[in-house]
């Protein structure tokens, strides 16, 4: 297996999941910031600048991923949508559903209510559910154990504050394989030495929402980045 740089590049072109006059959704790519803050401003390129060129027309974000993290994201095309659509997120109508590799085994299902802080410095209640999906254990040795063992899991979060995910499954001592700050370092290392991998294992699989004018049901599924379906061969991991 080769490293991930070479594994997967950007495509100047965004894949669009869906489209309409209203809204586009798109599967956001690894490493890309949604759009300028001054957390990111290490970065050259933002996903809102480059498929506002793709499509030529303004857009307004519904809703945010890490820059790390991949997956179904919900762009506006007109701000009265995007309220629309924020009024959706903040009633908690809007279910998604994430897909990441872990340390450790999860054998079963797990509520974790845990409070979290903000950059602010505001404490905020949060709520995620873990699903296990797949579990492996590669003949990798690491530290004093001659095996490493992984999990595949599906996260629910049924609040939406910042890091959620990736705070949580580091407070349950089961961190994601690639995260940083959140994760294992020497984990991390180990994926580098192994694999040349850099990547954050995290992956927003599934959004289900209504349109905000039609009213109707909509499902939108987002493939897993290249990375990720090759980590999931390499450490044995079946959906």
């Amino acid at each position: 297996m080769e490293g991930s740089a070479g594994l997967e590049r950007r495509e100047d072109m965004i894949p669009i999941l869906y489209k309409d006059d209203h809204f586009i959704v798109v599967n956001k790519p690894q490493n890309i910031p949604v759009h300028r803050s001054p957390m990111v401003m290490n970065h050259d390129q933002f996903l809102i600048e480059l498929v506002q060129k793709q499509i030529g027309k303004q857009l307004y974000p519904v809703h945010r991923l890490d820059s790390k993290t991949s997956g179904v994201l919900i762009i506006a095309l007109e701000p009265r949508i995007a309220r629309l659509f924020q009024e959706q997120f903040k009633a908690r109508e809007v279910n998604k559903s994430y897909r990441a590799i872990v340390r450790g085994h999860i054998n079963q299902p797990i509520t974790i209510d845990y409070d979290l802080v903000d950059p602010k410095g505001k404490v905020q209640e949060a709520v995620t559910e873990i699903y296990p999906l797949s579990l492996s254990e590669i003949p990798l040795p690491f530290g004093k154990h001659p095996t490493s063992r992984y999990s595949l899991i599906e996260a629910k979060p049924l609040t939406g504050r910042y890091h959620q995910i990736r705070k949580h499954l580091k407070h349950i001592f089961h961190p994601i394989i690639g995260d940083r700050p959140h994760g294992c370092n020497k984990q991390n290392r180990l994926f580098k030495a192994k694999w040349n991998m850099n990547d954050m294992l995290l992956h927003a699989h599934k959004v289900n929402c209504n349109h905000p004018i039609e009213a109707s049901p909509l499902e939108f599924i987002g493939e897993h980045p290249l990375i990720f379906s090759t980590m999931l061969r390499e450490l044995r991991l079946d959906l």
